[in-house]
């Protein structure tokens, strides 16, 4: 099952990101009416982790079981080629500005998508790469969630205590580590644990999971839910303007994006028919070519460049918008089938004579 409104909000998720990372400094964005936005804007992580585990519960939950090889070959065709190209990129800025790569150990670790997993390199190499280390623990995850809990009736009420359990622990992990306490503030590798492993991010991925269950299940009417949408969108907003307390990492943005993610996959009004037209579609399927793309693109530009000059920022953005189109079109998409119609056992196996 592939509900195509949502397609569209990956798209709206991953430009957010963008802004967040590079027009903090740039006009309209560093004004008071869209700066609280942009700084906040990195949370389109969050919804993307909630997103997948939705996406990943509707499009298995009528099977019976899911086999761990095919469904970790289907994960890993489509998200490494791309990711494969960001790494390539970076190494070509090196070598063309006569800066041999230091970082071996983070290169290694990023070609691995280990990075996520030791302190201190989450951020290693391709920066925004950590969201894929950590959402391939996710998928590595799902065979067993699905097969061993979902599918066995009796044991599905443990799949709530610990997602529930998870969430307690990312968010005190979380709140410990960004606020000082009367010991002092944390380490910066206990920091980077806290807002980057994928022990305090599974959470994200496991209520998106329950939510997709739910919604197989027809736990929600098909209608006209814009007005509820827009709500939820302007619950968002005002989140993003007047919390002054809470970290917002982490799942804690579930209360807002599951019932979003919920309703606008049930509507039929107005929103989802746009959503469902083909540019905003495209444009969604090209949302993972925008953000891992991301930070190679930008130190082909120069990254002080772009942070800093409107001149370079709007190039960038769009140039990057096209480079993700033709990366869809032309790399990401051609090798997703290739690997996804590959025979792994054959490969592997000794030919015959």
């Amino acid at each position: 099952m592939r509900i195509e409104q949502l397609t569209f909000t990956r798209f709206l998720a991953a430009i957010p990101i963008v802004l967040f990372h590079y027009s903090r400094e740039i006009f309209p964005f560093n004004t008071p009416a869209l700066n609280f936005l942009v700084v906040n804007a990195n949370m389109g992580v969050s919804y993307f982790f909630i997103l997948s585990g939705f996406v990943m519960a509707i499009a298995y939950g009528n099977r019976q079981s899911i086999d761990f090889g095919d469904f970790v070959k289907r994960r890993f065709a489509r998200i490494y080629p791309v990711h494969f190209l960001a790494i390539i990129l970076l190494l070509v800025c090196f070598v063309a500005r006569n800066s041999p790569c230091s970082d071996y150990r983070g290169l290694l670790l990023n070609l691995t998508l280990l990075q996520s997993w030791v302190p201190g390199f989450a951020l290693s190499f391709n920066v925004p790469a950590w969201s894929l280390s950590t959402e391939m623990f996710f998928y590595l995850s799902f065979p067993f969630i699905f097969n061993r809990l979902y599918r066995i009736e009796g044991n599905r009420k443990y799949l709530i205590y610990i997602t529930i359990f998870f969430f307690i622990i990312a968010q005190i992990l979380l709140h410990i580590a960004i606020k000082p306490t009367p010991l002092g503030e944390a380490s910066t590798q206990f920091l980077g644990f806290a807002m980057y492993s994928p022990i305090t991010h599974i959470n994200e991925f496991l209520i998106g999971n329950i939510a997709g269950f739910f919604f197989v299940e027809k736990k929600i009417k098909t209608r006209n839910y814009d007005l509820p949408i827009i709500g939820l969108l302007v619950l968002l907003i005002l989140t993003f303007k007047y919390n002054t307390f809470f970290i917002l990492h982490n799942g804690l943005l579930a209360f807002i994006f599951v019932p979003f993610i919920l309703l606008l996959s049930a509507n039929n009004g107005f929103i989802s028919k746009f959503a469902n037209m083909k540019i905003p579609v495209f444009l969604g399927e090209i949302s993972y070519s925008i953000y891992i793309l991301q930070y190679a693109f930008v130190t082909l530009w120069g990254e002080n460049s772009v942070r800093t000059n409107a001149t370079f920022f709007y190039p960038y953005l769009i140039s990057l918008i096209i480079v993700a189109a033709l990366s869809f079109k032309y790399i990401e998409t051609p090798l997703r089938t290739i690997i996804t119609n590959m025979d792994i056992k054959q490969l592997f196996s000794r030919k015959k004579f």
